[in-house]
């Protein structure tokens, strides 16, 4: 296994901090293995707009956790089993659907927000917005000419 000590960069870089816990985080998780479930997919729909769909058969809208918390959002899910569907437990003779506890955790960018979650078909989908403050976007700057040079225009002959 490889280590890679970070802690250099640390002391040479002003306000990348949250850059280098990310960075340091990643080598850290990629010694681990990387948690499958549930599956999910992330789809880009427009240019400002994404979604997170998250596999989450057998939860139900109440098992579920969806937070932002410092630019991360976490998914969450619990499943909170009555006596009832444990007595029923016995008959199942393979269970494919799993219904165990998981967190997922989406680091998110400064200017993504969420606008929304949903549950449909078995399917939860958390809605992304990508809002740019004005002081971020690109403006177009005018270029003037001193006021003291003065521009010349020629002017050509008509051809007859």
């Amino acid at each position: 296994m490889r280590s890679f000590d970070l802690s250099p960069l640390f002391r040479s870089t002003v306000g990348f901090d949250r850059m280098m816990r990310l960075l340091d985080e990643s080598m850290r998780n990629s010694v681990q293995q990387a948690p499958s479930y549930p599956p999910y997919n992330i789809e880009k729909l427009e240019e400002d707009q994404y979604r997170i769909t998250m596999a989450v058969a057998g939860f139900a809208e109440g098992d579920l956790d969806v937070t932002v918390q410092n630019n991360t959002l976490v998914i969450s899910g619990r499943s909170e089993q009555n006596e009832e569907e444990n007595a029923q437990e016995g008959r199942f003779l393979y269970r494919g659907i799993a219904r165990r506890a998981f967190e997922r955790r989406f680091e998110l960018a400064e200017t993504v927000k969420v606008s929304g979650a949903r549950m449909e078909n078995g399917l939860l989908h958390v809605d992304l917005v990508r809002e740019v403050p004005e002081a971020a976007k690109p403006r177009k700057i005018e270029i003037t000419g001193s006021a003291t040079s003065t521009s010349k225009v020629i002017e050509g002959k008509k051809a007859a």
